[in-house]
């Protein structure tokens, strides 16, 4: 089939029609998408060929109409493809709409053998100019086909939910949470956005031909648009970042457009360690790791906002994208921008207050979403829920509790707790190097010890595979600790409150007791299991230096502790209350721990320089 002749056909019709009549005709078949009000805006971009406005209509169409064929999809599958090209090509989708209409969607957006519409757009391959009215590789006529056919596919979709009698459900869209750690930058002045304006014209990072996507994005963040905002400048980021790479790696052929016969060039491989051949990026060495850490935070860490993954796959809510994740990306525009600027230039706009504030604060860009950042947060977390234990109310018969301390399985538990600490003692901070002559670490120092530790530098960018790992159980390890925490917190809140009013029972009254002499015990115990996390974390990446058979054991290691914080969460649960059994569990964990460290073997051991010598 000529595709030319029939997508001019179908741009004809769209033109012919009246805003009205295209509404009557059409949007009863598009409020399956979910975002029927995106196809009058693109209906009004086929009229203004070679502006921003239809590339990136193209845009939010693509990823509309893939976030409603995976709620098709989900009719009949249980598990939605990650990948466009492997959801288009699925039998789920075929069984409703019939494989010749997914075929004819795969040539427009989903393979690089066909037109590739989404894949050149979302990837910033396209300038404005090359979707012209009559081009034959990209035009407006592609546009109105993709209107058409997605009208075709809410016709289908009523015709088999009628047939079936089956009900069509949307899956919640993506909330973009932790702005407060998104707001690393202050929102956008006035001075700043004029600022940006005139860096554009004149910055090497930015091509002529992609000129009027930044000119647009600043209208759109004027205008409150600010998905469509982010939207343009991820692609543009993109495509400045590519011609850098080309450059500094010496491999001008990346440049290439999205062709199906070769690899194109994308954010997965500009922010990679190593090039396709296994050679080094040079990019990360010439942008330097605050930029890429900006780069990772915003863009790939699992845990981060993935704002160009969401936007494209359409899991926002755009007309609620928050002004904060935008403002975050222009301002990252403008320091990144004002480094391809004339010399001259540049320093003339970083004598202005804003400007200079803005560079020094993407100066001194340090990761917040990497494994690393959240094991950091998650032990200050838990450090901060342990330091309320001393403030839980007592009863009076308190003094009881006291006693329990006095068993021989506490006082172990005590000793051991002092032997490890002695253990590590050449390791500590030098402010905090002093053990106590049998009574360990004094409760006042166990806090500002760990928040000096979370608060060293760990270098983040391209972690080796066992150090993922690694963290990965630490992490573990600490989420257990912050629920035995909580479920202390909240034990003794509640038992309180029922000895108060008389509501125990004599054996219950005992329980409670035990729970006071245990939580005694287990508030140093967690206090040493967060100072050993934080340690290691410091640390962390000495795990490179074990041969196979050590990080085997070392995981095994961390394994054992992971299991005593799973058990301890058990058995002080409000459901079992087992809180004389904790005693004999913990001091088991206590032996594994000092016999672990007495071999030297820990990450802590290993580093070439421990933290008494300068590191904090």
């Amino acid at each position: 089939m000529l595709l030319g002749p029939v997508c001019a056909a179908v741009h004809s019709h769209l033109l012919s029609l009246t805003k009205g009549q295209f509404e009557i005709r059409y949007m009863p078949w598009l409020q399956w998408t979910a975002f029927p009000e995106l196809f009058p805006e693109l209906v009004d971009a086929l009229e203004t060929p070679g502006a921003p406005a239809l590339p990136l209509g193209l845009m939010k169409l693509t990823a509309c109409l893939e976030r409603a064929l995976g709620d098709v999809f989900l009719l009949n599958g249980k598990e939605c493809p990650f990948l466009l090209r492997d959801l288009l090509a699925s039998e789920e989708l075929a069984e409703v709409f019939g494989r010749p209409v997914m075929d004819v969607l795969k040539v427009f957006i989903g393979s690089p053998c066909g037109l590739n519409l989404r894949n050149i757009l979302w990837h910033g391959f396209a300038s404005p100019h090359e979707i012209p009215p009559k081009s034959c590789a990209f035009c407006t006529r592609y546009c109105s086909v993709m209107i058409l056919l997605t009208a075709g596919l809410g016709q289908l979709l009523e015709r088999y939910l009628q047939r079936t009698e089956a009900v069509l459900a949307r899956r919640p869209l993506v909330a973009l949470t932790g702005l407060e750690e998104l707001a690393v930058f202050p929102d956008v002045t006035s001075e700043v956005l004029s600022v940006l304006e005139e860096v554009v014209k004149k910055s090497t990072f930015v091509s002529k031909v992609m000129l009027p996507y930044w000119e647009a994005a600043l209208i759109r963040f004027r205008s409150h648009r600010f998905a469509d905002c982010a939207m343009l400048l991820l692609t543009q980021l993109e495509t400045g970042l590519r011609r850098v790479f080309a450059t500094v790696n010496e491999c001008p052929e990346r440049l290439l457009t999205a062709e199906s016969t070769a690899l194109y060039t994308t954010f997965d491989e500009i922010l990679a360690k190593h090039l396709s051949d296994g050679k080094i990026n040079q990019l990360p060495l010439f942008l330097g790791a605050p930029a890429m850490e900006f780069l990772w935070d915003f863009l790939n860490h699992q845990e981060g906002p993935r704002l160009r993954d969401h936007l494209s796959h359409g899991e926002f809510n755009l007309h609620d994208f928050p002004r904060e994740a935008t403002t975050q990306l222009l301002a990252f525009s403008v320091v990144l921008l004002l480094r391809f600027t004339d010399e001259d230039v540049s320093t003339a706009f970083k004598g202005k207050a804003a400007i200079k504030s803005l560079v020094a604060l993407a100066e001194g860009y340090t990761a917040h979403f990497h494994p690393i950042s959240q094991l950091k947060k998650q032990v200050l977390s838990c450090e901060k829920s342990i330091r309320v234990w001393p403030l839980l109310p007592l009863p009076q018969e308190a003094e009881e509790a006291a006693r329990l301390e006095g068993t021989s399985e506490a006082r172990a538990c005590k000793s051991l707790i002092t032997e490890i600490l002695r253990e590590l003692y050449h390791h500590l901070p030098e402010s905090h190097g002093a053990v106590g002559d049998g009574d360990g670490l004094p409760a006042e120092m166990w806090p500002q010890l760990i928040r000096e530790l979370c608060g060293t530098p760990v270098p983040t960018l391209f972690c080796p595979r066992t150090v993922v790992e690694v963290l990965t159980v630490l992490r573990n390890i600490s989420a257990q600790c912050a629920r035995a925490s909580s479920q202390v917190v909240a034990s003794a809140g509640l038992r309180h409150q029922q000895w108060v009013e008389r509501r125990l029972r004599s054996r219950q009254r005992q329980t409670y007791l035990h729970m006071l002499g245990s939580i005694k015990l287990l508030s140093p115990v967690l206090y040493l299991i967060l100072l050993l996390i934080a340690l290691e974390l410091v640390n962390i990446h000495a795990v490179c230096g074990k041969n196979t058979s050590e990080y085997q054991q070392y995981l095994k290691f961390l394994k054992s502790i992971l299991q005593y914080m799973e058990n301890l969460v058990a058995y002080t649960s409000q459901q079992k209350n087992k809180w004389s059994e904790t005693i004999a569990l913990t001091r088991t964990a206590l032996l594994k721990i000092w016999t672990f460290s007495e071999k030297k073997q820990m990450l802590v051991h290993l580093a070439k320089k421990s933290t008494s010598k300068g590191v904090l």
